[in-house]
C-alpha cells in the first residue's frame, strides 16, 4: 500500500515567467525554492509548515486555487505562489517567485 502513496507524487511545473524569474534568483534563494518543490511533490499543495502559507483569493493576477508562501524572510522578503492545475492528475503550477514587493497578490 505504501508504494502506490509515492507513486501518487504531484508534478510540479513553472510557467515560463516564473522560470525567468527562478533564473535570476540567488543561490540561496534558488535552494530554498528547491526544497519547497519537494514538498509540493510530497505533500501537495497545502503547505501548512512554510511561513506565511495561505490561500490568494482569486483576481485579475491571481488564478482560483492558489497559494503562496514565504521562502526567505527579512528584506528583501521572498515568496512564491501557485496553483493547483488539476487535483485529479495532481498538477501543481508556479506562477511567480521573487520578491515580496513584486509579487502579484
Amino acid at each position: 500500500m505504501k508504494e502506490e502513496e509515492n507513486s501518487s507524487e504531484w508534478q510540479v511545473y513553472f510557467t515560463a515567467t516564473a522560470g525567468r524569474q527562478k533564473k535570476k534568483l540567488p543561490v540561496n534563494i534558488v535552494e530554498r525554492l528547491a526544497t519547497l518543490v519537494a514538498d509540493l511533490e510530497e505533500k501537495g499543495p497545502i503547505q501548512r509548515s512554510w511561513s506565511h502559507f495561505s490561500g490568494l483569493g482569486k483576481s485579475k493576477n491571481i488564478p482560483s486555487n492558489s497559494y503562496h508562501c514565504h521562502i526567505k524572510s527579512g528584506r528583501p522578503t521572498y515568496v512564491v505562489c501557485w496553483q493547483v492545475i488539476n487535483k485529479v492528475i495532481q498538477i501543481i503550477e508556479i506562477f511567480y517567485v521573487g520578491t515580496h514587493e513584486n509579487a502579484p497578490y
